[in-house]
């Protein structure tokens, strides 16, 4: 018989200002965590592994309350049936093959560690199976195509330890293909990067487009032939910052029966925390441009010019917002989520950790969305996909 999960909210979901969802809505939303796996995108907890403990799995205890915003107990409570555990590596670092490796190192070691409740995965059956058998389902996300080096001999070894998406660039451009956050060098995706995505598409690895820029993200889904993912993206029609993903891309996500799932980031989120976000760069900017001025003067400039301008919050409601938008223009077989905890320095108002995932589910049937909607947003359309995916694969 599977293994019944129980979920308690963390007090860290008490948050003031935050909408706190009914009690029987709380107990519908964890019903439905039962049913189907919750399919995280994208945890970037292995980097916190790697910066915080030097990379040593067992000085950072998972079964105990840990800095940050992952455990195991928080994971139980939040209802993660699976999770994709970033094997991030900045964009700058002078040997990415081997600090992914590394990194893919921390995430073997984590299901050595913790055999009772991690089990690595590498299909969607396999999720199927391990979420059956009570455990919690892990895959290794590869973010940004620098960790290949440029090298499809790289990438084939990485997907052979376990890689099952590979975002195609982080915060810098790559070789092969264009970011979101760097000027713009190929005009999206070059001819090595064509043969990027269509060896992914071989090896059955999804291509992930979080990251990327507009002319990426459209040549990507023009070449690959199995469905493409957002492991960790909102919607930029609601909050205009370039990392969201625009609604002629949305609009498009449908031919190869993609998903974007839907990332907790405030500036990503709410606009408001985006606008004061380019208000203090443009403080930053013109603190730069005086005359005279220094490092230790523009920190100081800044900081005064924060401390009277107070940071607005992100919500969880700003993050079903995000959900309703991607839903109205892509449809609801496109929609998934992708919290990036451990990967971000501040959270939205009740989505403060891994254990409050069933107050977003709650925040769902609240505004209507029936409970087979919300199983394919927790995880049957990312079981989907990546069964079209491995199907895809072993057809060639």
């Amino acid at each position: 018989m599977r293994y019944l999960m129980t979920f308690i909210l963390s007090a860290a979901a008490v948050t003031a200002g935050a909408q706190q969802p009914s009690a029987q809505l709380l107990e519908r939303a964890r019903a439905l965590h039962t049913q189907v796996p919750l399919i995280d995108g994208h945890n970037d907890f292995p980097w916190e592994v790697r910066e915080k403990s030097a990379g040593d799995v067992d000085a950072r205890d998972m079964t105990k309350p840990v800095e940050g915003h992952t455990d195991i107990a928080r994971l139980r409570q939040g209802g993660v049936g699976a999770q994709f555990w970033s094997v991030y590596v900045p964009s700058s670092e002078p040997e990415p093959v081997t600090a992914t490796l590394e990194q893919i190192d921390i995430v073997h070691r984590m299901m050595r560690k913790y055999p009772g409740t991690f089990e690595l995965a590498l299909t969607a059956a396999d999720i199927e199976r391990i979420f059956a058998a009570g455990r919690i389902a892990s895959l290794i996300g590869m973010e940004g195509g620098h960790s290949i080096d440029s090298s499809l001999g790289a990438l084939r070894m990485m997907h052979r330890l376990g890689a099952r998406y590979m975002t195609l660039t982080h915060s810098a451009n790559v070789p092969w293909a264009d970011s979101a956050t760097d000027t713009p060098a190929h005009g999206g995706l070059t001819a090595f990067g064509e043969t990027v995505v269509r060896e992914m598409n071989r090896l059955g690895m999804l291509v992930d487009l979080s990251h990327t820029s507009p002319d990426t993200m459209a040549d990507a889904i023009r070449v690959s032939d199995a469905p493409v993912i957002f492991s960790h993206s909102s919607a930029r029609g609601v909050t205009d910052v370039p990392r969201n993903v625009p609604d002629d891309i949305l609009r498009l996500l449908p031919q190869k029966d993609g998903v974007v799932m839907v990332t907790f980031v405030p500036s990503f989120v709410s606009e408001a925390v985006a606008a004061r976000n380019r208000a203090e760069d443009a403080e930053r900017a013109r603190l730069r441009a005086l005359a005279g001025a220094t490092d230790e003067s523009v920190t100081s400039g800044v900081a005064t010019w924060r401390a009277g301008n107070a940071a607005p919050k992100a919500t969880l409601s700003d993050v079903a917002d995000h959900i309703d938008h991607i839903r109205k223009v892509a449809g609801i077989d496109h929609v998934g989520i992708g919290g990036d905890f451990d990967g971000i320095t501040t959270v939205p108002q009740g989505l403060e950790d891994v254990s409050t995932y069933p107050a977003l589910t709650a925040e769902l049937l609240r505004r209507g969305y029936s409970d087979e909607d919300v199983k394919q947003i927790l995880g049957l359309n990312m079981l989907r996909v990546m069964k079209k995916a491995e199907g895809i694969a072993q057809s060639r």
